[in-house]
């Protein structure tokens, strides 16, 4: 186990303009809708604009509802509700509803812990790209939770996260390569260059 300290309480938000735009043209004007209504606190409106389109198996709106489930906006705040629409639209391939899903599997102060569901959700959101997913995978190889403990594809994935933009995975990054030795880090830097995300 590092002495490094993890951010592990970091979540891929709701709202993000960027989910937003996944949508389907004619799901995009009841999402942005209920976008708007998020912006400005009528968590009603929001509901009452996503829950059918989750309903309807759009995989933005089941990411976006699990959260309002999972912090209570517009709803009583229900840890399983919010799971089961996280694995909704994990289930669809998407990248930030596995983030989340695996998020809560890793943290397990909301639900019971499990390493395996939470590499099961983490794995495939990292090979899409997706940096938060693949800081978390690089901190459960660093500190060998869930895995065999293994700095070089921990700092494999810090780097994937920092070559995302993520700071925090360059940080994280820079501190394992003190502990490293030159071969390790000749490796871990290979595999990360020869790692392609499949967004």
């Amino acid at each position: 186990m590092s002495g490094t300290t993890h951010a592990h309480y970091r979540f891929t938000g709701p709202c993000t303009l960027v989910l937003a735009m996944l949508c389907a043209a004619p799901v995009w004007a009841g999402f942005e809708d209920g976008m708007a209504a998020y912006d400005r606190g009528d968590y009603a409106t929001t509901l009452k604009e996503w829950r059918p389109l989750a309903e309807r198996g759009d995989r933005t709106a089941q990411h976006h509802l699990a959260w309002l489930y999972l912090i209570g906006r517009g709803v009583p705040q229900d840890d399983e509700e919010a799971l089961r629409w996280f694995r909704k639209a994990a289930e669809q391939g998407d990248s930030d509803a596995q983030t989340n899903l695996g998020s809560l599997y890793l943290l397990g102060d909301r639900i019971p812990q499990d390493y395996t569901e939470a590499l099961k959700w983490l794995r495939p959101a990292a090979a899409q790209g997706n940096p938060t997913a693949q800081t978390k995978l690089g901190i459960m190889y660093e500190d060998g939770h869930g895995v065999p403990q293994d700095r070089v594809q921990a700092h494999m994935w810090f780097s994937l996260a920092a070559a995302e933009g993520s700071q925090l995975a360059g940080a994280f990054r820079d501190g394992l390569t003190k502990q490293m030795t030159p071969a390790q880090i000749t490796e871990a830097q290979r595999l990360a260059r020869e790692s392609k995300p499949t967004k």
